[in-house]
């Protein structure tokens, strides 16, 4: 059997089992692929396909489903990610145009990619410990309570409400703006509690102890900023995929309510030549996920988050991989605007 029809061969059986979820037989491949070789060359070849673990028949005479191997010899042949059609991109752009801020961007990315692949879509949030400080605003709300907003150049956005202990009149509390933008403005996140623990003391002493109480909230928002976290769309479209998953769909289902396993996949994932990263079945370190798959790709200016999707691994990884290539370069281009 010669290798490229081995991969003809078996790319035919992982795009009929996708689309029909039906073990592939000889003649069916035959009948719908234009291969040019005989019924019986072609069960030869299913014979040394099988052999080699590559595919494998789930019940006694039945047709050939792809294994594990075979899904990431067929992912790792794809010589490029199709671009996505005119009404997928626009379908893109209409879901994420308009967007206000990095929650709202994110929130829409993942229906956005969800609803392109019909499987769950999962993005991290931009790690900010390397973001700076674009802007902080204190906004009084009553003679005690202050608004304050920490907003990081990533374009995320922190906000909290505080007592700060005493009546701070409107010009009193601008100032105090003043001195903690003169002091973190620019700053990276990393960097903000030893910074915010000087600034009580470079006030008026009537000052300080508000001054302190407004440190505190910001270190607070400075930590949730740091936080790893994902948001997600689309679980349904698991639960609708349960035949895919023979032992049981409650590990999956526990993985993503979780967020740490998919957060440490996420990280640990490496990106092929193609710019995408793919881990399919028990080729996943989490037991939680060895019946599914992850595609992921990197996004952003300094590409430190990932996006992508989690599905059964009987998947259409070319489709797949081309809509999470796709919306991630459109987020890129969002967050660098």
């Amino acid at each position: 059997m010669s290798e490229p029809r081995k991969l003809e061969v078996l790319r035919a059986i992982v795009e009929d089992y996708v689309h029909t979820r039906e073990p592939v037989g000889s003649k069916a491949l035959v009948e719908r692929h234009q291969l040019g070789v005989s019924s019986a060359t072609i069960r030869n070849d299913m014979a040394a396909l099988e052999e080699e673990g590559l595919i494998t028949a789930p019940h006694t005479s039945s047709g050939r489903i792809p294994t594990d191997a075979g899904y990431r010899l067929f992912v790792d042949q794809l010589a490029l990610v199709k671009p996505l059609s005119a009404a997928e991109r626009r379908a893109i752009s209409t879901l994420l145009d308009g967007s206000t801020d990095l929650d709202d961007v994110l929130e829409r990315t993942v229906r956005a990619l969800a609803h392109l692949t019909n499987q769950v879509a999962v993005v991290q949030y931009p790690r900010s410990s390397g973001a700076t400080v674009r802007h902080i605003e204190f906004v009084s709300l009553s003679a005690r309570q202050v608004l304050i907003v920490l907003i990081l150049a990533s374009g995320k956005v922190e906000q909290s409400v505080i007592d700060v202990g005493v009546v701070l009149d409107d010009a009193v509390l601008a100032g105090l703006r003043k001195v903690f933008l003169a002091n973190l403005n620019g700053l990276a996140v990393a960097r903000l509690p030893d910074a915010l623990a000087g600034i009580p003391a470079t006030v008026p002493p009537a000052e300080q102890g508000p001054a302190a109480r407004l440190a505190q909230g910001l270190m607070l928002l400075a930590s949730n900023a740091r936080e790893d976290r994902i948001v997600m769309a689309g679980t349904a479209n698991l639960a609708r995929s349960t035949v895919d998953f023979p032992l049981s769909i409650g590990p999956v289902l526990d993985a993503l309510e979780e967020q740490v396993v998919l957060l440490r996949l996420l990280g640990a994932m490496a990106q092929d030549s193609l710019g995408m990263a793919v881990v399919i079945g028990r080729e996943n370190p989490h037991d939680s996920l060895s019946e599914a798959s992850v595609v992921a790709a990197s996004y952003g200016p300094d590409e430190s988050a990932k996006l992508g999707v989690v599905g059964p691994t009987r998947m259409d990884y070319p489709n797949t991989m081309s809509s999470v290539r796709a919306v991630a370069q459109y987020l890129s281009r969002i967050l660098a605007g």
